[in-house]
């Protein structure tokens, strides 16, 4: 069962997932009708069903339509709490979602790994870009090596790239507030879509990146041993853009602006004035420095070109491994987790190929670009 499953990202998995012979797909949301027709464009026999994923009786649905396992795409996850994954441990039913709100991923796994374990099912949060491909990235970068001194991560949307009022509202959550970081060996602050920098690409031209509050931030240092800094940025295609997020940072830090996310309707329609100035054309990059097997000091880097607004496949990706996974029967440790290191970088080859996505490994060296990118 996907929630959301017409949804931006929903649908991009529903397709992905249907006319798989293991998998017996139903597509949900508040509007049935919407949920058949969309089930009904897709190969084998999906169907579709009205679903309110908060009602009090969504544990009985999912017994009674014997659900092996719950894809959650309906963010943004920020400001929600773990009633789906707790319905979910009611119906002893598996669990994903594409959530990259930090409390909510980080949290997850004591908060509910016992429960799980004690029904004998997996539940896996951030199985989205990050944690599950950045994490997969940095295993690939560091492998062999002895330690990690620097991870730095950039996010470049594509301008023109399918976008929604829920996901603007989560980013600008955060504009203009604190974030902790591990910067300099210890925990500092900085300031959420403020001071951008610029970042290099391989494949895209230059950008500014500015500070996001993702679950990498928290998770990373400890998982890799990050001795010196953890940074994570996005970059907007358009620097206007880039910069009109940086004054609503300044603006919500000097009390003139309570809340930027109440901003985000209006926001989201402006946001098609700037299409003519970007392109289809989005990616991503991790650096990461430190010594490799033979204690020689390196710094490493991967990219990855998501042209034709085939951007938003990414985030879907980690998911619609995971789930043919267990549609396979491939055994995985009962409890709740985090989806840090659960996928190889090999693993995602396949769906970046199908998208026309390509990728770079560089050996960058440690004089390279500015003392963050």
């Amino acid at each position: 069962m996907v929630l959301g499953g017409y949804g931006n990202f929903g649908a991009r998995i529903c397709r992905a997932l249907a006319g798989n012979d293991n998998i017996e797909l139903i597509v949900t949301g508040r509007d049935g009708h919407r949920a058949s027709d969309f089930a009904g464009s897709l190969r084998g026999s999906a169907r579709g069903l009205t679903l309110d994923m908060l009602s009090s009786g969504f544990a009985q649905v999912l017994k009674a339509n014997q659900i092996d396992l719950v894809i959650h795409t309906a963010g943004p996850f920020q400001a929600q709490d773990y009633a789906v994954a707790q319905a979910c441990v009611q119906a002893a039913v598996h669990y994903i979602d594409l959530a990259d709100g930090r409390r909510f991923v980080c949290d997850f796994p004591q908060t509910l790994g016992a429960a799980f374990e004690g029904v004998g099912r997996v539940a896996i949060s951030g199985a989205s870009t990050v944690p599950a491909l950045s994490s997969a990235v940095v295993d690939d970068l560091s492998a062999g090596w002895q330690s990690v001194d620097t991870l730095d991560i950039c996010i470049a949307p594509a301008q023109t790239a399918p976008r929604g009022v829920a996901t603007l509202g989560a980013v600008l959550s955060y504009c203009g507030s604190p974030i902790q970081v591990w910067q300099g060996g210890r925990w500092q602050t900085q300031i959420g879509w403020a001071a951008p920098q610029r970042v290099a690409f391989q494949r895209l031209r230059p950008r500014l990146g500015a500070p996001c509050d993702i679950p990498d931030l928290e998770l990373f240092p400890k998982h890799y041993l990050v001795r010196e800094r953890v940074t994570f940025r996005a970059a907007l295609e358009v620097g206007l853009g880039q910069q009109a997020f940086a004054a609503l940072a300044w603006l919500r830090q000097v009390g003139l602006l309570k809340k930027p996310s109440s901003l985000a309707s209006i926001l989201n329609a402006a946001a098609k004035l700037f299409d003519p100035f970007g392109s289809e054309l989005g990616g991503m990059v991790v650096r990461v420095s430190g010594k490799d097997g033979t204690g020689e000091r390196v710094k490493r880097a991967w990219h990855l070109a998501a042209d034709n607004d085939h951007g938003p496949e990414i985030p879907c990706m980690a998911a619609i491994l995971l789930a043919r996974r267990l549609a396979a029967g491939e055994p995985m440790t009962h409890g709740a987790y985090a989806c840090m290191s659960m996928i190889k970088l090999v693993d995602f080859a396949p769906e970046f190929a199908k998208w026309g996505m390509l990728t770079d490994m560089v050996e960058e060296g440690l004089s390279h670009g500015s003392p963050q990118f």
